[in-house]
């Protein structure tokens, strides 16, 4: 597959290949500290699943390069990963154990989807401009946990929420999320990463001269053995519940909108196209982001998607599976330095979580603002996403709103068989 010949085929080289594996596995690094950082609030061990996030990215991504030949790198997701925190354990008051089960179970359904080719049939009943509004919906969420974690955006009994102290620490988180931005706007290769590691050295003494003990860094040593301490703790039984359909399915069409977005993005602006203009090997590639997602269930992290940041090493001129197997194998040593990267602070990571959010608020351009019937939906899908700290609540009124204008107005005709089947569910996800 990857021999001079294969290669060539494609227009591209070994060396080139090797840099284009390296720049997105830069670019796509960080979640090996974000990822654990979100989960482990739900009271996973931070350790555990630094070393689940690892192994998810590590065989998604080979498994990206050896079987669909695709220069992309897949990890647990954005979004996806806040879903899991902060809705289905925190607000829905699951256990991580069932909450796993449910990732588990999501990966099972979206592996037959794929298989079957049904996903693009599905996909096509959620209309655009909701697409696009929950894409950024879910930006606009994690940009707030990114302020609240840095206690830069904090809780006010009169106002709601409020703007927190400015102390050594929020200043270090300004000062880092600063710093990451400029890397960002002079492309250098890795912002977000070498940002976090900056903003931690920033961080050293804030909690020895300042008395800052959220962002006190300590390291007794800089590598330790895997932490496989989450592996096969999902709970598959009590996970596979009616009632718990709606958790299922968020994860489910969260997954299916980000994967088949960044897919058909990344295939447009690189020409990763077949011979009929399609983007190229997707089946084989869908059916590997089920699979990341099912793996994801049975060794501790939430579902793994592709990432967008791929982009990177495919400007590098990444154009085969090389390039992902390059980058899965960079993810293994961090393996062995969970020390290492678990003393990162939370103000170091939140600047990225920032960062983050901004990326994905880019789909809101394409939302028709002057259409009232579709921008409604989209906006309300949006802005109840943060606003309700649920991205399941900004997803069912998205639904319901974009259903009910289009009666209304007399564009029934355009409500497609699938979405209102997804309609029904959204419904029972409110009764139940």
């Amino acid at each position: 597959m990857f021999s001079a010949s294969g290669l060539k085929k494609h227009n591209t080289t070994l060396s080139t290949e090797i840099l284009a594996g390296i720049s997105s596995f830069l670019a796509t690094a960080y979640i090996i500290v974000v990822n654990p950082s979100i989960l482990s609030q739900t009271g996973m061990p931070f350790s555990a699943v630094l070393t689940a996030t690892i192994l998810v990215s590590f065989f998604s991504s080979m498994m990206m390069g050896l079987y669909a030949n695709n220069p992309i790198l897949v990890a647990p997701g954005m979004g996806l990963n806040a879903f899991f925190t902060f809705t289905a354990v925190m607000t829905d008051k699951l256990s991580w154990q069932v909450a796993l089960g449910t990732v588990f179970w999501s990966g099972i359904f979206f592996l037959l989807l794929s298989v079957f080719n049904l996903r693009s049939y599905i996909a096509k009943a959620i209309p655009k401009p909701l697409r696009y509004a929950i894409a950024s919906g879910i930006g606009l969420f994690i940009t707030l946990i990114g302020f609240a974690n840095a206690k830069f955006i904090i809780a006010n009994p009169a106002t709601m929420v409020g703007l927190g102290q400015l102390n050594a620490s929020t200043l270090t988180f300004i000062a880092g999320l600063l710093i990451t931005v400029i890397l960002l706007i002079k492309k250098v290769k890795g912002s977000i990463l070498i940002g976090i590691l900056l903003t931690s050295i920033l961080a050293w003494p804030i909690g020895r001269w300042w008395g800052g003990s959220d962002a006190i860094i300590t390291i007794t040593d800089i590598t330790a053995k895997p932490d496989f301490s989450l592996l096969f703790q999902l709970d598959i039984i009590n996970s596979l519940k009616w009632s718990l359909a709606p958790i299922i399915l968020a994860f489910v069409f969260t997954d299916m909108f980000d994967s088949l977005s960044t897919f058909v993005g990344l295939a447009e602006a690189a020409n990763l196209l077949d011979e009929n203009g399609e983007p190229r090997n997707i089946q084989k590639s869908l059916i590997v982001d089920a699979f990341s997602t099912t793996i994801a269930g049975l060794t501790g992290s939430s579902p793994g998607t592709a990432y967008i940041e791929s982009a990177v090493g495919i400007e590098q001129g990444g154009k085969t599976g090389l390039t992902a197997v390059v980058g899965a194998i960079l993810f293994l040593p961090f393996l062995f330095l969970s020390p290492l990267i678990s003393a990162i602070p939370a103000i170091a990571t939140a600047p990225a979580l920032v960062l983050v959010g901004v990326f994905m608020m880019k789909p809101v351009v394409k939302i028709n603002w002057d259409q009232l019937h579709e921008a409604f939906p989209a906006f309300l899908a949006m802005v109840l996403i943060p606003f309700t700290y649920s991205i399941t609540q900004g997803i069912i009124w998205g639904f319901l709103s974009w259903t009910a204008l289009h009666i209304a107005t007399g564009r029934a005709k355009e409500i497609s068989i699938a979405l209102w089947i997804i309609n029904v569910f959204a419904i029972l996800a409110l009764i139940f």
